[in-house]
């Protein structure tokens, strides 16, 4: 995810592989994921690379890499996009998904080395008492929150939780609002527990996966530009992360 927000402007292919058994195993899934990676990162069409964004190749399948989520550490097929179909599939044809293929509308690479790293995440959980949930958000540093709710995006109605994440949003730092759902999106104000979080300004994390949501606050809060900037921009999708 962090890599699909620090090369802005990408035109190549970056494709994350990797195994759940050494290569040197002999029930490896290395050698497979290793060589239809390459073959993939080969792909073009008038001499130009068919993919241009950041991927993960893994058990058959080219994911986005913004909208993965690893989901098993002992099963081959150790990762999925819930909310964005695979952009590839691996058979006996090399089938690519061309009409979802991420453009970048920046023409000249840049590359961001800067990631603000005063970003906390906070699940959200039963038990979860106000004063924990208060020192959690005024830990020294902190620049940038990411809350992960239950279902669309729904709090208890405690108002000691509304109160603590309100003193922040106050004081200028960003609070993003993502499930803990695999799939599906936030939708703050469907219902009565997330309607104060729409009210007091925090910002919805729509259908991005933690890791995503994570990396593109840490992203954007380097550019020093307040919780406005951050707001506007999340709103927007600036690799393909999000579903508009």
């Amino acid at each position: 995810s962090a890599l699909s927000f620090m090369l802005q402007g990408l035109n190549k292919p970056v494709i994350l592989t990797g195994s759940q058994l050494p290569i040197g195993d002999l029930r490896t899934d290395a050698k497979e994921n290793l060589i239809t990676a390459i073959q993939l990162a080969a792909m073009a069409q008038d001499l130009e690379p068919q993919i241009q964004e950041v991927c993960i190749y893994f058990e058959y399948k080219l994911y986005r890499g913004n909208r993965t989520t690893k989901i098993n550490a002992e099963h081959f097929q150790a990762f999925a996009s819930f909310n964005h179909p695979p952009l590839a599939e691996s058979g006996v044809h090399l089938t690519l998904a061309k009409d979802l293929l991420w453009r970048s509308p920046h023409k000249t690479l840049k590359v961001h080395y800067q990631m603000n790293r005063s970003v906390i995440l906070i699940k959200i959980f039963p038990g979860l008492t106000a004063d924990l949930l208060k020192y959690m958000l005024n830990a020294p540093g902190i620049e940038g929150v990411v809350i992960e709710t239950f279902g669309s995006g729904n709090l208890p109605n405690i108002p000691e939780f509304l109160e603590a994440l309100q003193e922040i949003i106050v004081k200028g730092i960003p609070v993003v609002n993502v499930t803990q759902c695999s799939g599906g999106s936030v939708e703050q104000g469907l219902y009565e527990t997330s309607q104060g979080l729409k009210a007091m300004g925090v910002i919805s994390g729509s259908d991005m996966t933690t890791e995503s949501a994570l990396a593109k606050l840490m992203y954007l809060i380097s550019f020093d530009q307040g919780s406005d900037y951050v707001r506007a921009q999340f709103s927007r999708s600036l690799a393909g992360e999000i579903t508009l």
